[in-house]
């Protein structure tokens, strides 16, 4: 009975890391060669929404995942995901101007974002809550396979001068990923009624998001700081609306700081939007600082997601009753990270720079699959899926926040039109340490969630 169910298990684990593999590559190997995008086709001011709008269509896509899987069923819907995801990896291959490049990562992080989330909700359906932190540290392996690839596909794509050409390998591999789903997952029928979509909360976190994101590309700091002050009311409101509806974006404790669910969404939302500026402006500092490669500053930027991978290796197999612990000193290890990272990715070497962001990614590594699996099981059962897709989706917001923030404190501090070294020497730690208060906010969350 044992092998039967191993084998029923292993094509569903297989692709799940194919899932997995197409949000954590992309992620590395565009990080790798956004500098030359902006050269290419200009936008240097608005660098940040490169990320930020990738990151918004993923909001939209994984906060909706858990209700289009309800609607669709798990394989239509992931397969649809997946779909969206190549167009919108087309569009950024072909994009003759920054605008239509944006547009074109719009589209593609509502596929990835999807697809990411609906891997969670896969896995919670597929596979028992005893093997949920097994599982999510096995696939926290495909992070592995994408820090020593990632970098290098994108670092050779910029080195002979065809960054499009990355994108049109996402498109390949899309495709492949869409037949996987179409084979491998079994057939279900979705229930329209139960998958509405929670238009109001929906509605509400794209104003927000891009308000903050807007904060980026005004010149005027005051503009700026009501811009960003209006997206976190914006916020505000759609947590309020989605706690008094039926149909809901997130699970109705997502705001309530009594419920581990509140508070595990809350630290993965501030550790993510702590540092996400790391991954936006590293690899350009990097190259400026150092006068490295694409390939080199890929690398060493990659540090967090072999920190993370490694960490969630060796964590994988830590029992229930012990997991408080991890999250506790997980979350420590990030902003200690962080803070050493601030320093480092400006005014450090490159030695210095990888140990430092390989120390804050081992912090997620450490504590990311005890977290989300406190948070998924303090919600009530009819809200698991919800729950599920509601993990990476407060990531996602964080990221697209902390991007969003990033892109304003940069353009605030002169790097609107590149990174000169001078510059970046006296203002650099600026612009990554301002939002390290973040992290504190994360790390008192998690200390309660540990206690728990």
């Amino acid at each position: 009975m044992r092998l039967t169910i191993d084998r029923t298990l292993a094509p569903r684990f297989a692709l799940l890391c194919l899932g997995i593999w197409l949000n954590a590559a992309d992620t590395l190997v565009t990080a790798t060669i956004m500098p030359s995008v902006a050269r290419d086709i200009g936008g240097y001011a608005y660098f940040g929404w490169s990320v930020a709008a990738y990151l918004t269509g993923s909001i939209v896509a994984g906060a909706c995942s858990g209700k289009l899987s309800l609607a669709l069923g798990l394989r239509r819907a992931t397969a649809f995901s997946g779909l969206v995801y190549a167009i919108g990896c087309a569009m950024s291959a072909v994009a003759p101007d920054f605008v239509t490049f944006i547009l074109g990562r719009l589209v593609q992080g509502l596929g990835a974002g999807a697809v990411v989330a609906l891997c969670y909700v896969a896995i919670t359906a597929l596979f028992p809550e005893s093997l949920w932190p097994r599982v999510y540290g096995a696939v926290a392996g495909v992070w592995g396979a994408a820090t020593l690839l990632g970098p290098t596909l994108g670092g050779l794509f910029a080195a002979i001068g065809f960054w499009r050409g990355a994108f049109w390998m996402f498109v390949v591999q899309a495709i492949i990923f869409i037949a996987a789903v179409m084979v491998m997952l079994p057939a279900d029928k979705g229930d329209a009624a139960r998958g509405r979509v929670p238009v109001p909360q929906l509605a509400l976190l794209v104003l927000a998001v891009s308000l903050i994101g807007a904060a980026g590309v005004v010149a005027s700091p005051r503009l700026a700081v009501s811009l960003a002050v209006g997206g976190l009311i914006g916020m505000a409101a759609m947590l309020a609306v989605n706690a008094r509806t039926h149909d809901r974006l997130l699970p109705k404790s997502a705001a309530d700081l009594r419920t581990a669910t509140g508070l595990g969404l809350l630290t993965i939302f501030s550790t993510e939007a702590a540092v996400i500026g790391f991954t936006v402006y590293g690899p350009a500092f990097i190259q400026a600082q150092h006068n490295a490669s694409p390939l080199l500053a890929g690398y060493v930027v990659g540090a967090i997601a072999a920190g993370w991978t490694l960490c969630a290796l060796l964590v994988a197999k830590v029992p229930a009753e012990r997991d408080g612990r991890f999250v506790r000193l997980g979350v420590v290890v990030i902003l200690l990270g962080a803070l050493a990272s601030a320093w480092a990715t400006p005014r450090g070497t490159l030695t210095e720079t990888a140990l430092a962001l390989a120390v804050m990614g081992a912090g997620f590594g450490l504590c990311h699959a005890f977290i989300a699996r406190r948070t998924i099981g303090g919600a009530p059962a009819d809200e698991q899926a919800t729950a599920s897709g509601a993990v990476p989706t407060s990531q996602l917001i964080g990221g697209a926040t902390g991007a969003a923030g990033a892109g304003a404190m940069a353009n605030l501090l002169g790097f609107s039109h590149g990174i000169d070294p001078t510059l970046a020497n006296a203002q650099g730690p600026v612009l990554f340490a301002a939002f390290l208060p973040l992290a504190v906010v994360g790390v008192l969350a998690a200390w309660r969630l540990g206690g728990r």
